[in-house]
């Protein structure tokens, strides 16, 4: 027998949807960290009697909907129901929709306690928390059961509705994804292993490695099988997550090409954009006083989201309905006169498809990995070009503050906050004067300074809470910087590295420094990530070894590797390692007359378009101009420091079907991956050394740290990240069938055996 529908909702999420009312503040928040929000709800337990019991996992049902959550404590003897609520500075500037949400859950989570254990009657009490001073303000209420029924059935009621038109969404979305078909004739080579692969991940709920070649259709060869898993797996959602807005666009037209052989799938696509893109104010603080956009956002959003659902429902004309990438969503904000940053959060609840950057899983505030822990979501995440994944949740994890900023800020900054910044000045001043030496790394974290930091950041809360309209942004960069360099000193440990360096030959009274907290190994962050998924799928191009990647990303025991067949053949591609140059940083000069004499034989002996890579705009700089020096009537073209988008579409634009002439980049730049040229707009490319990272204190502290907690310090620093963006350049050149190239690879160290491991095993290797 069939079991009705059921729709499942977390407490804390069915009060927001039904209690929140009124305006977008953020005043009161960012509220304490994690690890202090633990801390202070074990201070808060310790307090009461051995009796008291915390945790206790509480539902019930109302109609089709399920409604489930964990309320903090329960006071048996008092019989009174607590939630407990950390925060830091002034309670009364809590504005009175944040309170009034608290007091919606503890009356469900109430309702809950007095169904399932046969009370009467109950106390409720919000216990608010000082992180600062330890001390409790305990407000409380006292209910009959009957009244708690009454609340939560209103609140369900007003939930209801929502709730059986997202029921009827699921159940027409998952019945269309059963039916649907690959929306090409068939699988191009590889990519049909590539999507069994993802399928079979889903399918056994482990994560996956795959190593896929450039050109046979990785974006829509992953989302296709993952969107079938969704419907047969019971997946809620899936992430897709890109390095690059062009990979998000890749992601977006994937989208398309599955809708338009499917119009009737009712598949909800959401782009996310960063705040800084997304915010139309960005001269105003994030409350009603100060932005209008924020001025009853709560009242206004109910509209907006309607709006922005219905633009993604199927038409009746047939026509496959658009996603709703951040034009789309910025202009149904606006209609509504609300904050297009703040709706996108709130739509990531109800999309099947939500694409962005890695940071809204990964980062260490991510919006997408709270909302799945808050309404325990089973989603499968897809990680675009994984090989950038190392690098950039280092960032994610890492903080770093300058002194002549806070020397500058300390100048302009309101009378209130002068001593709190200025007792963090005396602490850096003095950590300055204990450096001798320009670079230097510690083992602990310099307590006096933090704790002359903590005050700062309490002191400039409490200042911006009472002066809504103070907006300077100086000071909220400096105010967050201090927010995350607490939350990292939280978890400080192997994984990463304090370290200070100072400006070269400054004087100690009045030195410029950096501090940093530089986090080298992402995995202890991204474990729980992933553990927190059905499935993560991490898809690229250059994904070898296997072993660097799970390492260093923290990746499962369980998790599946797949290096995908390729659908080149060594006869497209021609590999020449020329031996006879060295390009290590010591002979760089004498390389530039024999890279341009090699360069200007090959275009001699084919005529067409090329990309010449290289370890840094200096070195491209004197070997563009090398070049042009003896091959003057050859066209070329350079990427120039900090290009923006048009730039680098008029650096591209140069590549036509009918155009000759060379391109000189930086490896690992904007040109070195992510870059289409198929046909003749590319026939060979020029790739000056192995890439590596520049050998400095801070690498080499990374080295030794490396070495003593995997035994390959080397490689795991300098050879397999430079051999990423090797192979990553090289792979500009071969993006289809018919395609055919030439690419040199310059320097005598490509010749090694341990080098050439590194390289796509399709490849033929020769000797220019």
């Amino acid at each position: 027998m069939t079991q009705p529908a059921r729709y499942t909702v977390a407490v804390r999420a069915l009060c927001e949807f039904t209690a929140k009312t009124g305006d977008l503040d953020l005043r009161f928040t960012p509220s304490p960290t994690a690890q202090e929000g633990i801390a202070g709800h074990g201070v808060v337990t310790s307090r009461r009697d051995d009796d008291y019991q915390t945790e206790i996992a509480l539902s019930g049902d109302f109609g089709p909907l399920h409604v489930r959550g964990r309320a903090d404590g329960y006071d048996v003897r008092a019989n009174r129901l607590e939630e407990i609520k950390t925060y830091r500075g002034d309670l009364k500037k809590m504005p009175d929709n944040q309170r009034a949400l608290h007091w919606a859950q503890v009356r469900i989570y109430g309702h809950l306690l007095c169904k399932e254990r046969g009370l009467e009657k109950i106390r409720l009490a919000l216990v608010y928390f000082d992180i600062g001073s330890q001390k409790e303000t305990v407000l409380h209420e006292d209910r009959t059961a009957a009244d708690l029924q009454a609340w939560f059935e209103q609140q369900c009621g007003l939930f209801l509705q929502w709730a059986r038109q997202e029921m009827a969404h699921r159940a027409e979305r998952d019945l269309q994804l059963k039916a649907m078909r690959f929306p090409y004739g068939d699988f191009r080579p590889g990519q049909r292993q590539l999507a069994e692969a993802m399928y079979r991940a889903s399918n056994r709920q482990v994560c996956l490695l795959a190593q896929a070649p450039t050109g046979i259709g990785k974006t829509v060869g992953s989302l296709f099988p993952m969107l079938k898993a969704s419907a047969e797996h019971g997946v809620d959602k899936i992430f897709f997550l890109a390095a690059k807005t062009s990979g998000r666009q890749m992601a977006l037209d994937a989208v398309d090409l599955i809708r338009e052989g499917a119009p009737l799938l009712p598949l909800r696509t959401l782009e996310l954009a960063a705040k800084s893109t997304a915010c139309v104010n960005p001269d105003k603080a994030c409350h009603g006083e100060s932005c209008p956009l924020a001025q009853g956002f709560y009242d206004r959003l109910p509209a907006a989201r309607e709006s922005a659902l219905a633009i993604m429902a199927p038409s009746a004309n047939g026509a496959a309905p658009p996603a709703l990438d951040r034009d789309t969503l910025r202009a149904i904000a606006l209609a509504h006169n609300v904050c297009p940053y703040y709706l996108s959060s709130e739509l990531a609840r109800w999309c099947d498809i939500v694409i962005g950057d890695y940071n809204y899983y990964f980062d260490i505030s991510a919006m997408l990995y709270s909302l799945t822990q808050l309404n325990d979501w089973k989603v499968n995440v897809l990680v675009d070009e994984a090989h950038n994944m190392v690098s950039r949740a280092r960032k994610m994890y890492s903080a770093d503050m300058e002194h002549d900023s806070l020397r500058l800020l300390r100048k302009i900054v309101p009378e209130e906050l002068k001593k709190p910044l200025d007792r963090v000045h005396k602490q850096w001043n003095q950590l300055e004067k204990d450096q001798t030496a320009e670079y230097q790394s510690y083992a602990e974290l310099p307590e006096k300074f933090m704790g002359a930091l903590q005050t700062a950041s309490t002191a400039i809360s409490d200042y911006m809470a009472d002066h809504p309209g103070y907006v300077e942004p100086d000071l909220q960069s400096f105010y967050f910087n201090a927010l995350l360099f607490a939350r990292l000193a939280e978890s400080f440990g192997d994984h990463a590295l304090f370290d200070i360096e100072k400006a070269p030959g400054a004087r100690a009274s009045n030195s410029n420094s950096v501090l940093c907290i530089r986090n080298i190994v992402p995995a202890p962050y991204l474990k729980p990530r992933f553990e927190s998924t059905h499935t993560t799928a991490l898809f690229s191009a250059t994904l070898s070894p296997w072993n660097y990647f799970g390492d260093m990303l923290g990746m499962p025991e369980t998790t599946a590797w797949v290096d995908v067949e390729s659908p080149f053949v060594a006869e497209q591609l021609s590999v020449q390692v020329a031996k006879h140059i060295s390009t290590r940083y010591q002979h760089r000069q004498q390389s530039l007359k024999p890279i341009a004499e090699l360069m200007g034989r090959q275009y001699a002996r084919q005529r067409g378009n090329y990309l010449a890579f290289f370890s840094s705009f200096d070195y491209m700089e004197k070997a563009a101009n090398q070049f042009s020096e003896l091959y003057p009537d050859v066209p070329t073209w350079r990427q120039s420091r900090r290009m923006d988008e048009a730039e680098r579409a008029r650096f591209l634009d140069r590549f036509t079907l009918d155009s000759e002439g060379i391109g000189f980049a930086v490896l690992g730049g904007s040109f070195g991956e992510g870059v289409d040229l198929p046909g003749a707009r590319l026939i060979g490319a020029f790739v000056a050394t192995l890439g590596l990272p520049q050998i400095n204190p801070v690498n080499e502290q990374i080295r030794q740290r490396m070495e003593t907690i995997f035994g390959a310090g080397y490689d795991y620093t300098y050879t397999y990240p430079g051999m990423q963006k090797v192979v990553q350049a090289a792979g500009r050149v071969i993006r289809t069938q018919s395609d055919r190239g030439t690419v040199y690879l310059i320097d005598d160290r490509f010749g090694r055996p341990e080098i050439q491991e590194l390289m796509p095993n399709w490849w033929r290797i020769e000797t220019a």
